[in-house]
């Protein structure tokens, strides 16, 4: 029988099973790495730069914080110029400007020149990392492809907080505490060439044209006031007039922001894009996980050096087999979408680190790292491979290519306030407990472990609150892109 036009679907080829696919993916994930490991390594160098440089324990803390600050209040302002003027051009500023001010962090000869330099180094991360993200999102197709490579990319997120720990305590005794800072400068200039390789030139930049420089300066002036309050509420207190007036401060600073986005012809976020099922969901999930998250390690990090008397070296090293479980967890996770979808992956693995977490809650004065550490922590390892994957694929899931920046940007910026929102909350629960217990005559390693004990616990009861904030985010299953219809009217097909 001569069948008359039949169209049917073809799935478009696949580039990630090509060797410059592969390539592309893992210089993408490379971007990532760096960016993310730096907001770990310099944990356990902080004796050392205190030491060295002369800081004083209210100013130590602005070595992470300040990172954080302007890493978290500039990323939506990055993703954004990257899908508008320019993917590659925003990468390569953000590398110049990462490199230069790594190079400064380690030169530095008082504190104050290395709060600054660190406070540069956040603003270029800023800039790289969406648009690295942006790039993987736009050059692999919809499905798949998609889904894999944002497997890895949550895979090297999760990673790299465990890496980052244990090559700062191995630079730091080895080489000194300069070299967190230095080894991103072969890393940079690799990473500099591999851009103009690679990554394909941009076309002429429109957006530039009509670009919402009122929306930039409200919206980075929210996100940095915001995580500002955040970073020290613990210190001048949550009732204080300083705290409310920053979070009051906020509020009218969002409120102009939106009303501005409402109106601008050409926004620095289009509000349309929370129209995209689940996106909201997937980016709240994200600042909920990642406040009990980046705190447990931080907790976790203390009470081994600070109670268990561990050295630098010994305190990153205790994080290697968790960062392999990370690795694996990420592996299972990503070949599990296509299956059962993210929403379950997502869920599931935030239970799993809620659970393990709360046993991390009770550990002892005299504990143990293989009792008492090692197997809870292999566990919300798991767990926490789990959740990268699951959020980054669902949090990017049918974003349009023009709009691949600002998806990337809001999840990264969900992913550092949630970092500085967890600090925030938990260091007062276990400061206060911690007080408390040594105004009674408690020792100090008894009422440094109950304070941790506190804060733990606090952690894994906002993990368990990222998973039913979860049951609302996307459930892609890495279904195909759309495809292409062709015609086969010359083809013979039999009954």
């Amino acid at each position: 029988m001569t069948a008359a036009a039949v169209a049917i679907p073809q799935a478009p080829p696949s580039f990630l099973a090509t060797g410059r696919g592969k390539l592309t993916l893992a210089f993408l994930c490379m971007v990532g790495f760096l960016d993310f490991v730096d907001a770990s390594i310099v944990n356990v160098a902080l004796p050392s730069i205190r030491r060295d440089l002369h800081f004083s324990l209210e100013s130590l803390q602005w070595v992470l914080s300040g990172y954080l600050l302007t890493y978290g209040g500039f990323t939506l302002l990055g993703g954004r110029a990257a899908d508008l003027l320019g993917r590659r051009r925003i990468l390569v500023s953000g590398m110049v400007l990462f490199a230069l001010s790594s190079l400064t962090a380690g030169l530095s000869s008082d504190s104050a020149m290395l709060i600054g330099a660190r406070l540069v180094q956040g603003l270029g991360a800023a800039m790289m990392l969406p648009a690295a993200l942006s790039i993987l999102t736009t050059t692999f197709n919809e499905g798949t492809d998609r889904h894999k490579a944002l497997g890895a990319w949550g895979a090297i997120a999760g990673l790299a907080s465990g890496v980052g720990v244990f090559l700062g305590g191995v630079l730091t005794e080895s080489a000194g505490w300069r070299w967190v800072f230095w080894v991103n400068l072969p890393v940079s200039v690799v990473l500099l060439f591999a851009t103009y390789r690679i990554v394909e030139r941009d076309s002429d930049a429109p957006g530039a044209k009509d670009f919402d420089l009122l929306g930039a300066v409200l919206g980075t002036g929210t996100m940095l006031l915001l995580i500002f309050t955040l970073v020290k509420a613990p210190d001048v207190g949550w009732g204080s007039a300083r705290t409310i007036g920053g979070l009051v401060g906020t509020a009218v600073l969002a409120l102009a922001f939106f009303a501005n986005e409402r109106r601008h012809r050409n926004p620095l976020m289009p509000l349309s894009i929370f129209r995209i099922k689940g996106l909201a969901a997937a980016n709240a999930t994200q600042v909920i996980a990642m406040a009990g998250f980046y705190s447990m390690f931080f907790f976790i990090t203390l009470y081994m050096q600070n109670v268990l008397g561990y050295s630098q070296l010994q305190a990153g090293s205790a994080y290697i087999p968790i960062t392999l479980m990370v690795a694996v967890g990420a592996g299972v996770g990503s070949n599990l979408f296509v299956r059962v979808g993210t929403r379950p992956i997502i869920v599931a693995g935030s239970l799993i680190a809620a659970g393990a977490v709360y046993w991390l809650s009770r550990i002892p004065v005299d504990g143990s790292y293989l009792s008492n550490l090692m197997p809870p922590l292999l566990i919300m390892a798991f767990g926490l491979g789990w959740v990268f994957v699951g959020v980054n694929t669902a949090a990017n899931a049918g974003v349009p290519p023009d709009k691949a920046g600002l998806a990337a940007a809001l999840i990264n910026t969900s992913t550092w306030l949630g970092g500085a929102l967890g600090l925030a909350i938990f260091s007062v629960i276990a400061d206060t407990r911690t007080h408390d217990l040594l105004a009674r005559h408690a020792s100090a390693s008894q009422a440094l472990t109950s304070g941790f004990q506190r804060a733990l616990t606090a952690c894994a009861v906002f993990l368990a609150g990222a998973a039913l904030i979860a049951l609302r985010a996307a459930n892609t299953k890495g279904e195909p892109a759309t495809a292409d219809v062709v015609p086969l009217e010359a083809v013979d097909v039999n009954a």
